[in-house]
């Protein structure tokens, strides 16, 4: 499953296809970084590697500066709540659900019924202990699938405290569900929880206080 590019949530409603090419260039390129960690490499493939990238980048740092318009992203992805089964998108570059992304994780999630969903497989790159995924990665993936939470209750809003409770090893190269719901709702605070699945058992849980913002704070801070 290594040359997989970690992208197996079941609905088709994302909203970058994965062919277009700036996503189909940071899939190859999280392809080549799970290929790199988990084989051992000839050092004239490892200097034609460098060699390449080398040439590349000089163009690539040439180019128009780009001007990723996240402030609109996010102002769409409140303005209505994903369908059951829709899939549910942040931005095309974040680092945990994004397509565009190269050194993402590219995981897309969905709603299912009132959860939202994440299912994955964590390739050789976003291994920790042998054969187990970061506790970053994986705390990384309990924010975002939690921040759905957020879109199918229509609420903007900023993660104030995130706990986590890893109860087993969260293995690479293996499918994974991650699933958050929302508990209550006090004031401004959104209490959510969530829990990380291999199989039929529960390997690790999560809580989290969001708290809520008028969309136009939300978006204030859009990137130039």
């Amino acid at each position: 499953m290594e040359d997989n590019d970690n992208i197996s949530n079941p609905t088709s409603g994302q909203i970058l296809k994965a062919d277009e090419p700036r996503s189909m260039a940071a899939g190859a390129l999280r392809k080549l970084g799970h290929a790199f960690v988990s084989h051992e490499i000839d050092e004239t493939l490892l200097t034609n590697i460098h060699t390449t990238i080398d040439k590349l980048l000089p163009t690539i740092n040439k180019g128009e500066k780009r001007v990723r318009a996240i402030a609109a992203m996010k102002r769409a992805a409140f303005a209505k709540a994903p369908k059951d089964q829709e899939s549910i998108d942040h931005f095309p570059d974040c680092v945990v659900s994004g397509l565009e992304n190269p050194m993402g994780i590219a995981a897309s999630g969905y709603r299912d019924k009132d959860d939202a969903v994440i299912d994955v497989t964590l390739g050789a790159a976003f291994e920790g202990a042998p054969n187990r995924a970061h506790g970053g990665i994986v705390a990384a993936l309990f924010d975002d699938v939690m921040g759905m939470i957020l879109n199918i209750i229509e609420t903007p809003a900023f993660t104030g405290r995130l706990t986590i409770n890893y109860l087993a090893p969260t293995p690479v190269n293996e499918p994974l569900e991650f699933r958050a719901q929302c508990d209550r709702i006090e004031g401004r605070k959104i209490y959510v929880s969530a829990k990380a699945l291999h199989g039929e058992n529960i390997i690790a849980t999560a809580e989290a206080i969001f708290i809520s913002v008028s969309q136009s704070k939300f978006i204030s801070q859009e990137q130039k």
